[in-house]
């Protein structure tokens, strides 16, 4: 019996299982797509249970697949649900599921590193870079292939706040392998510190929330998985442009076993490495003798000014790319 004065929580109706559709569709995980169902359903609802209160909210689902956690989602009585499925073998099981929910799914057959995400969702949710997060999610339980891809594309729609943060800070709930997961969250020190630990921090709150085990998944894949929750900054901690902040922190990491000054100089043409690299270590208040995972948010802050500064000093700087002047050596 209904509670008096209170909406009654919406419910799918009956469906076939997960593994029912994945049958009835004959529907097979594409190892070359690096796709894995989840197909327990406890696990599904915890996944969303991460992204926090759904209740109304407009969600983005990132490659359903069978529709697991989409069926999660619907249970959190959201008000509007967009799936974006890449492959279309699962377009007509993701059917069923929308038929079951009137008026609250809208399926895109396309690729998410595409999509026009900033036309996804009413305007009137938008809200300012400084206000709560907007009542939108993005959920996915992504395939290993892409996984890092798109979250450096969603980073720097972060920075520009444009694609899915056109919004505002929009929240995202996302799958990675255990070791990426680990690399997200790294701290100064730890042994998975690496460029993404730089890249996602210095933007978002970034929180790996459980572990799912491997042999949650089918099939089985050779690691367990990670679920990270990331909530933009009001503050990015690094004031410098995505693509500079990118370029510092990837040359950094270039030689990760080796002192820090040893990256850093890679910024540089071979005729001045020396003394510009002594230079911006020093502008920087940076130790030489420090390994890029010893290097601080600070660290890289103060690296990143410095290196803007030099650009703006030297027009080409910027553009100078290390491997492209090996490659004329050789020639």
């Amino acid at each position: 019996m209904a509670v008096p004065g209170k909406a009654a929580a919406f419910r799918l109706p009956p469906l076939p299982t997960i593994g029912e559709i994945i049958k009835l569709f004959r529907l097979r995980a594409q190892k070359q797509l690096s796709q894995n169902f989840l197909l327990d359903l406890r696990l599904t609802d915890k996944i969303v249970r991460q992204a926090g209160e759904l209740t109304n909210a407009h969600v983005c689902e990132v490659g359903p697949g069978p529709g697991g956690i989409t069926r999660s989602i619907l249970n959190a009585d959201v008000a509007q649900l967009l799936l974006v499925e890449k492959d279309a073998r699962f377009i007509p099981g993701l059917k069923m599921l929308s038929e079951a929910a009137p008026g609250k799914v809208h399926i895109v057959h396309g690729d998410i590193l595409t999509y026009n995400m900033e036309k996804a969702f009413p305007k009137h949710l938008k809200k300012n870079w400084e206000d709560e997060p907007p009542n939108i999610h993005i959920i996915g339980n992504l395939p290993f292939s892409v996984s890092t891809p798109l979250i450096i594309k969603w980073l720097e729609n972060v920075s520009n706040r444009d694609g899915p943060f056109f919004y505002g800070r929009t929240q995202m709930t996302l799958t990675f392998q255990k070791e990426v997961g680990e690399r997200l969250t790294a701290k100064p020190g730890g042994r998975q510190r690496s460029r993404l630990s730089i890249m996602s921090q210095h933007l978002c709150s970034v929180e790996n929330t459980f572990i799912i085990p491997g042999e949650a998944f089918v099939p089985q894949p050779q690691v367990d998985v990670a679920v990270v929750h990331f909530t933009p900054l009001v503050q990015p901690k690094i004031q410098q442009p995505f693509k500079l902040v990118e370029k510092v922190v990837q040359s950094v990491f270039q030689f990760r076993r080796k002192y820090c000054c040893r990256g850093i100089g890679i910024l540089f043409p071979e005729r001045e490495r020396l003394k510009k690299t002594e230079e911006l270590m020093m502008a920087a208040d940076v130790d030489p003798t420090l390994r890029p995972v010893q290097l601080s948010m600070s660290h890289f802050s103060n690296l990143c000014n410095g290196y803007r500064k030099m650009c703006d000093e030297d027009p080409n700087l910027f553009a100078y790319n290390y491997r492209e002047e090996l490659r004329q050596k050789k020639r």
